[in-house]
C-alpha cells in the first residue's frame, strides 16, 4: 500500500481585534474598499469557462440581536435574526423593533444589543502566483486561509495595519 505524501503546505492565519468592529457600516465599508481598491494586489483569472474578479465576495452574514426589557430594565427576552446582505440585515432589525406582535409576545420593550451583532464576509483571492486564497473579515477577527506564499500573509497584514478598525 502506498503512503500519502504531502502535495503542498497550505496555512492559515487569524488575526483577533483589539477592539469590535463598531458597527456594519463600518464593516461595509471595509469589505467594499477591499474589492474596490484590491488591496492585495490580485487579479483576475478563469476557472471552469467563467471569468472572476480580481477579489469577490463569496459569502456574508449578518446577525441583528434584539433584547426585550421590561419596566426595570429586565431582559425578558431576546432574539437574533440572520441575513446575508447589510440591506437586509438594517431592513430587518428595524422590522423587528418595529413588530407589536413580537413586542407583546416578549412582554417587554425591545431595544438593539448592538454589541452582541456579529458580521462576516469572505472575499476570494487570486494572487499574481497563481494562488486562490479566502479572507475573511469577522466583527472581531480577520483570517487569511488556504494560502502557501507567506508573501501574501504579508499583505493581508500590511493592508490590516493601514485599516485603524483592524488593529
Amino acid at each position: 500500500m502506498g503512503d500519502f505524501i504531502q502535495s503542498s503546505a497550505v496555512k492559515s492565519a487569524t488575526r483577533k481585534l483589539a477592539a469590535p468592529i463598531e458597527d456594519v457600516t463600518t464593516f461595509a465599508n471595509i469589505v467594499s474598499g477591499v474589492i474596490a481598491a484590491n488591496p492585495f494586489g490580485c487579479v483576475s483569472y478563469i476557472s471552469a469557462g467563467v471569468t472572476h474578479a480580481p477579489v469577490e465576495k463569496t459569502r456574508e452574514s449578518y446577525v441583528a440581536k434584539i433584547i426585550y426589557q421590561d419596566n426595570d430594565a429586565k431582559t425578558v427576552g431576546s432574539l437574533s435574526d440572520k441575513y446575508n446582505t447589510v440591506a437586509g440585515f438594517n431592513a430587518g432589525a428595524a422590522a423587528l423593533l418595529a413588530s407589536a406582535p413580537l413586542t407583546a409576545a416578549h412582554g417587554g420593550m425591545p431595544a438593539r444589543d448592538s454589541d452582541s451583532e456579529t458580521f462576516s464576509a469572505t472575499l476570494k483571492c487570486s494572487d499574481p502566483n497563481g494562488e486562490i486564497y479566502n479572507v475573511t473579515i469577522g466583527r472581531e477577527r480577520i483570517s487569511l486561509t488556504s494560502y502557501e506564499d507567506d508573501a501574501i500573509r504579508a499583505k493581508v497584514e500590511t493592508w490590516a495595519d493601514s485599516v485603524p478598525a483592524l488593529a
